[in-house]
């Protein structure tokens, strides 16, 4: 195995390892990740168009139907008539979703802490560059192959 496809292999598995441990800690609170950033772009960005948030997620529209309807079920968020396009809908972190944000441990920083302990910061900043720099790459080549 070549040491990019080792770097690969080892994206992968990073990727599996964070969003399992992500999971657990987001499990007692009855949520999964993407209902958790949904709630974390609503409590940080405030109200959000629903398909600006399609894209900002980069998720497929249905996949994040599925999501809005689940925490609009429990009360989390809600959806409102987007004022400029009826058609639209606005999403909007209730009182009940506040409170449960304000309680909720930030997996993202835990990721970090656990997986970065002990790391020298230059190592860990030439990784982002690295990963930022590829992940641009191919996403670039992907446009350009349609």
């Amino acid at each position: 195995m070549s040491n990019l496809e080792a770097a690969g292999s080892w994206a992968k598995k990073y990727f599996l390892a964070s969003r399992a441990l992500m999971e657990s800690v987001l499990r007692p609170y009855d949520l999964g990740s993407t209902q958790w950033y949904v709630l974390y772009l609503l409590a940080n960005e405030g109200p959000v168009n629903q398909r600006k948030l399609t894209r900002m997620l980069e998720i497929e529209r249905a996949t994040l139907s599925a999501v809005i309807s689940a925490l609009v079920r429990k009360g989390l968020i809600e959806q409102m008539p987007d004022l400029d396009d009826q058609r639209q809908k606005v999403l909007q972190i209730t009182t009940a979703g506040r409170k449960l944000w304000a309680t909720l441990p930030d997996p993202i920083e835990l990721i970090a802490t656990v997986a970065f302990d002990g790391v020298d910061a230059e190592e860990i900043a030439t990784t982002n560059r690295i990963l930022r720099e590829a992940t641009q790459r191919l996403i670039n080549h992907k446009k350009g192959s349609k």
